[in-house]
């Protein structure tokens, strides 16, 4: 395809003591029937475990029962309290079989938005809860019995390292932390409700189930059919891949074709690509080449970590990736770049011949294969083409092109070039490494064009900071910025050698930057998240900023002076929700000059996480600046321009940017900032003695001007209070609402009664009383 060109380069299993073990299987039911009736409840001999057989990662049986004993008939759950005398304590406790409940059709599948994998093994996305079942020997005593269940993944498992996992039983579950709660009993069989902790490592891990009984023996029961695959999980809030748009989540995770877009700004074509990430054997295929990379499994936790990987293995330049590039023409030994219509055979072949990588692929064959390979683990991504793709070869963070005295070529300095087209990849998610703001795309490159810390890769880049000329941010951002926002110079060269620049376009490279949109197969063009609109004084002020950290960074006029400062202050505790956010722009004029300038401002909204959902508002502030003048100046966002728009925390990202006339001195700061929500009020009422029945009112104001939709009030406390749930119901426009909750203290001491609104338009709303409680 035109346009191209590259430059460069088990013995411990069911163990107990005073006991050999014995791993059988129930060959049939007539054989099982005369066991169980010559089998004395009180005396078990053995214990079973699962037979261990080799398999594939999509060998597996949902229910596997492994003990040459039939299990006992139920027995009923011990009466509470249990005595010492109790035959059911003298029963040893072991497991007879694991039940992932992996169906494609099933609650864990359809919850983690996996049914569409080939298989019935439990592919599951952390910080999820999931369910499995447990058919024990006799049933789960919870007073006496111990339960916990180990996860396993990579060849030296330990749990500092996140890579050994030992989940515990708890009576209620919380987020974002491993641990387990029994939800259903029936008998000899409970089922368990897991939860998974949103930064876990992924991959696959091994499942052990340890059961213990009063008297110390233990039972340990694993079946490699039995791993467990964990992904990322953009459906969870708490992943740093959260991506709140459903219908994005659809496009950038579950649907496995797309449209690759190739050819010239003016002759734009689009091919169809199968992604193909949920047939038979790619997501063991994806999971190969991240075994391949040889990343530490403790990295595996990390996107940034993964997709830095990914882009550097999907191309074979100097570590036996999955693709080789070739743009010579000449195709024999393997196939055309052209002739591939998605990345399944080429990830099939990677893994059935060993990690020999696949002849032959171009820029849009390494980013289909990379689309394939994300959105496989988990990670929102697309393929994305950009028209008049400038490589740029020395990080000057310009296109150079050099002449001789007579305008002839300088073929051997002429290193740059612009392709006519090139296809990389956007991943989604927040970055934590970056300052708030930097969140959100990602762009990566598989293609090898130039090394980066020593290995053919390239990202992942925030596309914003690529926007604003932010390239001093990791990673390879001078990079990409340079793809599609440097200005091609012309360089002459001089009678006394010396090279002049001579002529400079600013509008020659990154043009039509191109992606398939979301929910149809148009071509949506996402220019201006790239780059802001060509020509503008805030695209210009990216390119020299930009240009300051590159290898010529006097090629741009640097300003005459600095003598004008900007700076963002907040009044007080800061804007508060429901009314109009007012900020304080202060600008100082250390000059004896007079200045002038033209200030543009843009809000965007922010989650936590530093990814900007959306701008709110733009605009434009001339400002005059008198000799050695401070000027003070209020700028207001209105309520109405953020109300439909904030997220969980509310935050919000100030961005400033301007120049000084008189210096060309740049001005840019960034200020993020939350708009403050009013507290809950809770009173005590009434003397805090413990078994004394008392009283707290809780009062809340609502502070927008819009109706609230069924508010509910959550309030606990600590040897106060159980969690308790109040539905308050509508709260009107400003209105005043209190609810009295009565509650009996159980402990004396300092206790702290807290409570926390629920609401869909409002959030973060919650509050404390301090509660000294006595003794009777």
């Amino acid at each position: 395809m035109p346009g191209e060109r590259l430059t460069g380069s088990g013995s411990d299993v069911g163990r107990f003591h005073g006991n050999a073990l014995t791993i059988v299987e129930a060959t049939n039911q007539e054989e099982a029937e005369s066991k169980e009736q010559a089998g004395c409840l009180q005396c078990f001999q053995k214990i079973f475990c699962c037979s261990p057989r080799h398999s594939s990662l999509y060998d597996v049986t949902d229910t596997v029962v492994t003990d040459e004993v039939v299990k006992p008939d139920p027995l009923p759950e011990p009466p509470q309290p249990h005595t010492g005398d109790n035959k059911l304590e003298e029963l040893m406790l072991s497991v007879y079989s694991v039940d992932l409940l992996s169906s494609k059709t099933g609650q864990n599948r359809m919850e983690h938005h996996t049914d569409r994998y080939h298989g019935n093994e439990l592919i599951i996305r952390r910080g999820q809860t999931f369910q499995i079942e447990l058919d024990l020997s006799r049933p789960f005593n919870s007073n006496t019995d111990k339960l916990h269940l180990d996860l396993k993944t990579g060849p030296l498992p330990m749990v500092s390292k996140n890579t050994h996992v030992i989940i515990q039983l708890v009576e209620e579950l919380e987020d974002d932390r491993w641990e387990a709660k029994i939800v259903e009993r029936n008998g000899n069989r409970i089922k368990l409700s897991v939860n998974s902790h949103a930064k876990a490592v992924i991959g696959q891990y091994k499942l052990t189930v340890t059961v213990e009984s009063p008297k110390g023996e233990s039972a340990t029961t694993h079946d490699p059919r039995k791993d467990i695959v964990m992904l990322f999980n953009p459906w969870c809030e708490d992943d740093t891949v959260y991506m709140d748009d459903e219908e994005e989540k659809k496009e950038y995770v579950l649907n496995d074709t797309g449209r690759l877009y190739y050819g010239t700004e003016k002759q734009i074509g689009g091919r169809t690509w199968n992604y193909g990430q949920f047939l038979e054997g790619m997501l063991e295929a994806c999971l190969y080449v991240l075994e391949k990379s040889e990343v530490p499994p403790p990295g595996r936790g990390d996107p940034v970590n993964v997709v830095r990987v990914i882009s550097a293995m999907i191309n074979s330049q100097d570590d036996n990736g999955v693709l080789a590039g070739n743009w010579s023409g000449n195709y024999v030994g393997g196939v055309s770049p052209t002739a591939w219509n998605g990345s399944v055979e080429i990830l099939k072949k990677y893994q059935k011949e060993g990690g020999l990588p696949v002849k032959y692929g171009q820029c849009w064959v390494f980013s289909g294969v990379t689309t394939t390979v994300l959105r496989c683990l988990g990670i929102p991504c697309r393929s994305v083409t950009n028209f008049q793709s400038a490589h740029d070869t020395d990080v000057s963070l310009t296109t150079d092109m050099y002449f001789d005295e007579n305008m002839e070529p300088f073929d051997e300095l002429n290193t740059d070039s612009v392709w006519n087209f090139h296809v990389w990849n956007d991943c989604w998610m927040a970055r934590p490494d970056l300052p708030p703001g930097n969140g959100g795309w990602q762009a990566l490159d598989a293609t090898p064009q130039e090394t980066s810390q020593g290995t053919f890769r390239c990202g992942p880049a925030s596309v914003t900071a690529i926007r604003t000329g932010q390239v001093y941010l990791k990673y390879d951002t001078p990079f990409i910025f340079a793809e599609v926002n440097s200005d091609k110079i012309y360089w002459q060269r001089n009678l006394d050698g010396i090279f002049t620049q001579i002529q400079c376009e600013k509008k020659a490279v990154g043009h039509c930057i191109s992606t398939k949109a979301v929910g149809s197969d148009e071509r949506d063009d996402i220019t201006h998240l790239y780059k802001h609109t060509e020509g503008s004084e805030e695209e210009r002020i990216a390119v020299e900023t930009a240009s300051r950290y590159g290898t010529k960074p006097d090629v741009y006029s640097t300003s005459r002076a600095e003598d004008v400062s900007l700076e963002v202050k907040l009044e007080g505790e800061g804007p508060r929700m429901g009314a109009d956010a007012q900020l304080t722009i202060v600008m100082t004029n250390l000059s004896s000059q007079a200045r002038k300038t033209t200030l543009h401002i843009q809000v965007a909204v922010m989650y936590y996480t530093g990814v900007l959902k959306g701008t709110v508002k733009k605009d434009k502030m001339p400002v005059a600046l008198k000799p050695n003048e401070v000027k003070t100046m209020e700028w207001v966002l209105p309520y109405h321009s953020y109300q439909d728009q904030l997220v969980d925390q509310a935050a919000l990202m100030l961005t400033l940017s301007g120049r000084v006339s008189e210096t060309q001195q740049v001005l840019a700061t960034q200020t993020s900032f939350r708009l403050r929500t009013p507290d809950l009020r809770i009173e005590a009422i009434g003397e805090a003695v413990v078994g004394k029945k008392m009283t707290a009112k809780i009062t809340f104001t609502n502070p927008l001007p819009r109706i609230l939709r069924g508010v509910v009030l959550r309030v606990e406390g600590l040897g106060l209070q159980e969690i308790k749930e109040v539905v308050v119901g509508d709260v009107g426009s400003h209105s005043t609402v209190s609810r009295t909750e009565h509650f009996i203290p159980t402990q004396a001491g300092h206790r702290k009664l807290v409570a926390a609104l629920d609401c869909k338009q409002l959030t973060q709303v919650h509050g404390v009383a301090d509660i000294v409680v006595q003794d009777q």
